[in-house]
């Protein structure tokens, strides 16, 4: 055991430990109801940068606050156990800070994808409660079942036939029967989504991948 808790605060596995502390108090602060389910929600995908990224690594239709806890629980466990298994036996010295930097940003990337896969099986029976109706379901893919009325449309989420949302009907772009779109705004007001054809969607994320990279290797902003 003291091994174990030597471990968990030697870096790079102390930003997990610390960061499990914080994410542990803040669900007690949920439980109590002295904090909200949705305290990174926000209303739109657009200029929502860590709403996008954890869309673009699968977590969308996921509360960021559960996609956050379960990611960088697993990301833990993996630091953790490469500072059990690898690192303590090392004489790395003033190398352990490179060292470590680089096992956090390996942990994320390889954690990734197995919190999203957890996520998504938690997914189905989360949206049967209204808190993670809302906001939270910016990203997800619906499938378009019926118009309403000139202001709004009716959908359900992809492969949760039992869980539906309603979609709000924009000038010259009204969701229509069958169609697959992605939800990128909500509408307090309404409790409404605005969406785009999933087509769009995917298409104006290539562009802005695009734009990003040259970006990267044009710093002045222009490419050649």
């Amino acid at each position: 055991m003291q091994t174990l808790i030597s471990a968990a605060l030697q870096f790079p596995t102390i930003v997990f430990t610390f960061s499990l502390v914080l994410i542990a108090l803040y669900w007690l602060l949920v439980l109590i109801r002295l904090a909200p389910l949705e305290l990174f929600e926000h209303d739109s995908l657009r200029d929502d940068h860590m709403a996008s990224t954890l869309v673009s690594l699968g977590f969308a239709g996921v509360p960021a606050t559960l996609a956050l806890s379960v990611l960088v629980l697993f990301a833990g466990a993996l630091s953790l156990a490469v500072e059990l298994l690898a690192l303590r036996w090392m004489a790395l010295g003033m190398l352990r800070v490179p060292v470590g930097v680089l096992v956090v940003w390996a942990a994320l990337a390889v954690a990734s994808p197995m919190a999203a896969a957890v996520c998504h099986v938690l997914q189905r029976g989360l949206h049967r409660y209204q808190p993670f109706k809302r906001r939270c379901l910016l990203g997800a893919t619906v499938v378009v079942a019926e118009r309403q009325n000139d202001e709004s449309a009716s959908a359900t989420l992809l492969n949760e036939p039992n869980s539906t949302v309603k979609l709000h009907c924009k000038a010259g772009d009204c969701p229509q029967p069958g169609e697959r779109r992605v939800l990128v705004k909500y509408l307090a007001e309404e409790g409404a989504y605005r969406s785009v054809l999933e087509q769009h969607y995917l298409d104006t994320r290539v562009r802005i991948n695009k734009l990003r990279l040259q970006h990267k290797h044009h710093p002045n902003g222009y490419s050649t």
